[in-house]
């Protein structure tokens, strides 16, 4: 099972790109980066820790 890779952050409505920096939580919530640190890295739906999303090549 492949993770979702959302293409806009939860919070602020971002553009996020595959190969661009973001966060999930194992929900696979999605933030962009400057959410993630307002936050405190975590997760604002489940309470769970936000980790760096791995990055795909751009298509």
């Amino acid at each position: 099972m492949a993770l979702e890779m959302r293409e806009s952050c939860e919070r602020c409505a971002v553009s996020l790109t595959a190969d661009g920096g973001a966060s999930i939580c194992s929900y696979e919530c999605t933030f962009c980066p400057d959410c993630t640190e307002a936050m405190a890295g975590g997760c604002p739906n489940c309470g769970g820790e936000l980790v760096t999303r791995p990055r795909r090549k751009a298509a």
